[in-house]
């Protein structure tokens, strides 16, 4: 049996579905399916079957992940450790990070860092879900949270303060009894969701977003108020504060990788980078630059 073909089945028997596991491989929904046949066939043992609820493993394609698992375990923990004992910052270093983020705070940091470092290879990938450090679905991950994963090694670098915001004309409206204070509805993850609903319980959004540059959009368009994150709302001349940041809803922002790269040259160098470039942003993140408010 060929690596390649297990990595492959790997990825179909995590994600469940032929598309989702191309997605993630970044290959063609007809290559998995051809090559996850291909397998049963040379094999001579059905390893997956199609029900009505979708796909599931059978008892041999459970085996089969079980050993490919361990095997890409073996592989990972060997590059790891041959990183970790070179001295040279070369080689692909891959993030993940909020799209809302990675797109405005954040470029300029990367950006430096690149400059610096022009031997090490950065790709930055964003997301909002959950990122498989322990599968090297990435190196490094940033993420906005309070409780990071056990498994891995994680350095908080700040706090991320949120605070609801308004375009200046629809605020100043609301104030003056002109308009009616109305809600945008967010889906973009489960804290603005929940402030959302926690603020207008019997609410009824007609106007939905599901990602945080749509809420800022709308909110300029005069739609309504919206959770924001500081760094956000703050940068943004159109938007003011709606109501002020409260300290629940402060979120950690944590620099999380696995522990096998910890002796990594290059995540160690980014990690360093990091720290340093946001000491000298804090405030924006921590919302300490107020704009106008209005009760």
């Amino acid at each position: 049996m060929h690596w390649d073909d297990a990595r492959i089945f790997l990825a179909f028997a995590r994600e469940g579905s032929f598309s989702a596991a191309a997605k993630r491989l970044g290959v063609q929904h007809s290559t998995i399916s051809r090559r996850v046949h291909a397998l049963e066939k040379d094999l001579a043992t059905p390893l997956v079957e199609r029900r009505a609820s979708g796909y599931v493993l059978t008892n041999a394609g459970e085996d089969l992940r079980a050993s490919a698992s361990r095997i890409e375990q073996e592989l990972l923990s060997f590059e790891a450790a041959s990183a970790g004992q070179s001295s040279v910052a070369a080689g692909e270093l891959r993030i993940t990070a909020i799209a809302n983020m990675a797109s405005t705070v954040l470029m300029p940091v990367f950006a430096r860092f690149s400059e610096a470092h022009p031997n090490i290879n950065l790709r930055v990938d964003v997301t909002n879900d959950s990122v498989r450090l322990a599968e090297r679905d990435a190196d490094v991950a940033l993420r906005q949270t309070n409780s990071p994963g056990e498994t891995l090694i994680g350095t908080r670098l700040t706090t991320v303060a949120s605070a609801v915001y308004g375009s200046v004309d629809y605020c100043k409206a609301v104030n003056a009894g002109q308009a009616n204070e109305k809600w945008i509805g967010v889906d973009c993850c489960d804290y603005h969701r929940d402030w959302t609903r926690e603020a207008c319980a019997q609410a009824e959004h007609v106007f939905c977003v599901d990602e945080t540059s749509l809420t800022a959009a709308a909110l300029k368009e005069g739609l309504g108020v919206g959770y924001l994150p500081c760094f956000m709302g703050d940068g943004d001349p159109a938007l003011v504060r709606y109501r002020e940041p409260e300290q629940k809803h402060d979120l950690g922002l944590w620099f999380l990788y696995h522990r096998d790269l910890r002796n990594t040259k290059r995540v160690t160098l980014f990690r360093e980078h990091m720290q340093q470039e946001i000491r000298k942003t804090a405030a924006l993140f921590e919302g300490a630059m107020p704009k106008p408010y209005h009760p």
